[in-house]
This record gives structure tokens, sequence and C-alpha cells, in this order.
């Protein structure tokens, strides 16, 4: 059972408040909770979560969290999300929640095994969705919408376009048929998959050429994304 929370205070050792979460009853249920920010990278661990079938907790916080969530620091010292705590454990990289995830609570397909042909393509998707496509994506919005307009820079945003179209054309060419590694769904296509999610909400669509489009609507096709997106709502 998945539950959305409204957002609580952390307590003074920096971890999310015990009682709001229920931590400690000793099951999974109460060990696994997501601040996440709708729409936003932390969406990659929320869609893990659901293709693994994990029961979690979620705090849902308005965007930016450094800036409009008080103690936000105190969950995470750069202020941002993702953050998943497992118990004493936690993370902050959307792109390791995802594989922690699948190897801790696996073994699960969603991961490549080092053993498999597709190995070195899978931890080279994962890490390429967010290192070298999502990147920068953010400092496009950054100087195109996020900055206040007196502040914009609008040859600086649309270099970060441009930059970000060569590497996703760069990640086509490298794909497999369907999916980016081992003939199957990974979460190495959750990072990837992000990426075009993103690139086609927020301006970058000249990008995203027409077979990257249908492999994201393989991904959307997905029931897990379905409920993921459901559920950040």
């Amino acid at each position: 059972m998945n539950r959305r929370l409204s957002p609580a205070p952390p307590d003074p050792i920096g971890q999310p408040n015990a009682l709001a979460l229920g931590v400690g009853t000793g099951n999974i249920a109460a060990m696994l909770t997501l601040y996440h920010c709708k729409d936003a990278r932390s969406f990659r661990a929320l869609w893990a979560l659901e293709e693994l079938g994990l029961p979690y907790d979620l705090y849902v916080l308005p965007f930016p969290p450094r800036k409009r969530y008080e103690g936000m620091h105190d969950i995470n010292p750069l202020g941002t999300i993702p953050v998943l705590f497992d118990g004493d454990h936690r993370l902050t990289e959307s792109v390791a929640i995802p594989h922690y995830l699948a190897t801790k609570y696996g073994p699960s397909d969603l991961a490549v095994a080092p053993h498999e042909a597709g190995y070195a393509a899978y931890l080279n998707f994962l890490v390429m969705g967010e290192a070298t496509l999502t990147f920068p994506q953010t400092i496009h919005l950054r100087y195109a919408v996020f900055a206040r307009p007196e502040d914009r820079r609008p040859e600086i945003a649309r270099d970060y376009a441009e930059w970000f179209g060569s590497r996703l054309r760069n990640a086509e060419t490298l794909m497999g048929a369907d999916y980016v590694a081992a003939n199957r769904f990974t979460m190495a296509d959750i990072s990837v998959g992000y990426a075009v999610m993103l690139a086609l909400s927020v301006g970058l669509e000249e990008f995203v050429s027409e077979p990257l489009r249908a492999y994201f609507q393989r991904l959307k096709s997905r029931p897990a994304y379905q409920r993921a997106l459901a559920a950040q709502l």
C-alpha cells in the first residue's frame, strides 16, 4: 500500500520525522520514503518504485523545495530532490535510486547483471540519462524559465538546448532496437526515458526524433509509468 503524505518537518538529526513516516515498524512499507516534486527528476525514483511494486511513503513538495519547503536542507543538505530514505540510508541521485532498488530488492530483470551481454550498455545509459542528457536541459531551464526576467539569457539557454540535442542524437545512435540495453526494459530506460519526457514538456521537442517519440510512447504505455503519474497528483 503506497501512501501520499503531507510534508512533515525533519527531526533534529536530519532524518524525516520517524513517527510521521512510520519508520521502525520492521517492514519495507514503513522504510521506503520518497521526497519528490511533480515531474522533476525525482520522477525516476517514483517510476522505479512502481515498476518494482514496492510499498512506499511519498511526500510531494513544492518546487523548488530548497526555497519553498522549510527544513529541506535538513532532509538533503543540498536542498534538492529526489531524496529516498530506506531505513537509515539516504540516497539523493535520481539514477542511483532505481538501480539501488532493483538490486537491493531484486533480483529483478529491471537491472542488468555483470554476466549479461548488455551490462556495459545498461550502466552507460543509466548514467547518460542524467549526466549527459538531463544536465544541459536543467541549464537551459535555468536561463530560459527559472531566472527572473531581467536575469534570463536566451543565448545561453539556446546553447544548452543545442548541446542537449546533439547528445540526444548520439544517444539514439547507441540505442538498441526497442530499449537501450539487454533487449528489454530496464532502469536505464527510466533514466533515458525521463530525459525524453522532460524534453517534450519544456519546449525542447524539436530535438526529439520520431523514433525517440515512438520509444517514449512504449515507455508511457507501461502501467507503472501511469501509476507514477497518478501518484504525484
